[in-house]
């Protein structure tokens, strides 16, 4: 119904030439499935550069310093630097408002429907990083612990954008929460493992900024510019503090308010006031015609969350710009076939093709035969083993973290092959699994 409102809503503004080519882009960016495929088109264009006979020049390119200088501070670092830490800190304050909207507004706000894609998911990253350490205890690899730990959601999406009506929708369910609290337990490895040495002032700083933003909340400041502003401040005191400035888009993604301001039921109101002035009042004659609008777009925007509202405004940007712009940055690994016989490969292999449905299967079944959970209607468990392969597609954040644990090193081109080679197994072996035949539940 909301859909059909909008269109109706849409056709009340005129129609321009240049809206015959946004309108289609602006429903394939609101596509989720869509992210995945432009995610893989990019990931196949690095590795495809890194292997040709420009791949100097391309993997210099990521290393142009930027930066900037003022006074005796300066922040210069490479361009990859700037994608890593800077953009992708917008990826991870998108994955702290998704993570709020699950817990307090989506499936996981229930202890008992959170409760089994919340063991699945434990199990899908202890058992993982559990057997990385087993293949590395003792060698230099073994910082490599967090690398198969997550899974990747928009590859995920697009997987079963392709089963389309083979999968039932308790499955899309219970992988997309995996991939939610996987994405809170790869956050917790990063601050926790992956955190250099502490700069205490500059945390100090980050945490007051915290406060004035709790404060602002809390005196009814609504200004989307003036958090903005705050937040890029509490994201340079966590870079200079030493612990991964993306945890300050996690931090900010969680604090944003998840109620609107106004009741909807205002909405309505806001509509009745503006019929009575467009159709029956002195438009023409009013002389405060623009700070009226003003405050009816005002109240129009605090009917919707501002969780809600940034979800929406800032998903197209992460999933068309930012991921890709990563991909292109970081899956660009030189390759080399000794690559995919290294120790570490083979442990990041092992962790996300076996080690994953390994931990969540197991676990899944622990929670099933103690009673905690019961299992979800029209799921069978050849629906869960296949998407328990599918959880092994680690891409993004797997890639993230073998940057934080062998930067610099000469072990960390294998950790990504490891990373791009099992990933595609696991794909390949989920989708086979879950191919056959049609869910009972896809009518639905």
């Amino acid at each position: 119904m909301a859909d059909k409102n909008t269109k109706s809503d849409s056709r009340l503004l005129p129609e321009e030439p240049i809206h015959r080519l946004t309108r289609p882009l602006t429903r394939f960016l609101h596509v989720e499935a869509a992210s995945g495929i432009v995610l893989l088109l990019c990931a196949i264009v690095a590795f495809s550069l890194a292997n040709s006979a420009i791949s100097k020049e391309y993997l210099a390119l990521w290393k142009t310093p930027f930066g900037l200088h003022i006074g005796d501070f300066l922040l210069e670092h490479p361009l990859k630097h700037w994608i890593n830490d800077g953009l992708m800190a917008i990826f991870f304050f998108v994955i702290g408002l998704e993570v709020k909207r699950e817990f307090v507004l989506g499936e996981l706000r229930s202890f008992r429907n959170a409760l089994l894609p919340i063991v699945a998911a434990l199990g899908g990253m202890i058992v993982p990083a559990g057997l990385f350490l087993a293949l590395q205890f003792g060698e230099s690899g073994q910082q490599g612990w967090g690398i198969p730990m997550a899974t990747d959601i928009a590859f995920v999406v697009g997987c079963l954008a392709v089963l389309d009506r083979r999968v039932p929708g308790a499955l899309r369910v219970i992988l997309l929460s995996i991939a939610i609290v996987d994405d809170i337990g790869a956050i917790a490895v990063i601050a926790i493992g992956y955190t250099e040495a502490l700069h205490i002032s500059w945390l100090a700083a980050g945490v007051v900024g915290i406060l004035l933003i709790l404060l602002l909340q809390r005196v009814g400041v609504r200004s989307i510019g003036m958090y903005t502003l705050i937040g890029a401040a509490i994201w340079l005191c966590f870079h200079e503090s030493g612990i991964h400035a993306t945890i300050a888009g996690v931090i900010l993604g969680v604090m944003t308010p998840a109620n609107s301001y106004l009741e909807r039921g205002m909405a309505g109101e806001l509509k009745h006031r503006a019929d009575d002035l467009f159709h029956g009042g002195p438009w023409d004659e009013d002389l405060h015609r623009a700070e009226k609008i003003k405050s009816y777009r005002r109240i129009a925007r605090e009917t919707v969350s501002p969780l809600e509202y940034l979800i929406y405004v800032l998903h197209p940007w992460v999933a068309f710009v930012i991921m890709p712009l990563f991909a292109l940055a970081n899956a660009g690994v030189p390759f080399e076939p000794a690559d995919t016989t290294s120790s570490v490969a083979i442990a990041v292999m092992i962790g996300l093709v076996v080690g994953k449905p390994l931990g969540i299967l197991g676990a899944s079944w622990l929670a099933l035969t103690l009673k905690l959970v019961s299992f979800p209607t029209g799921l069978t468990w050849r629906h869960l083993i296949g998407g328990s392969f599918l959880a092994g597609i680690g891409f993004t954040m797997a890639l993230f973290i073998a940057e934080l644990a062998f930067r610099g090193h000469d072990m960390l081109y294998p950790a990504k092959v490891g990373v791009l080679v099992g990933s595609l197994i696991s794909a390949i072996v989920g989708i086979a699994i879950l191919a056959p035949g049609k869910s009972p539940t896809s009518e639905e």
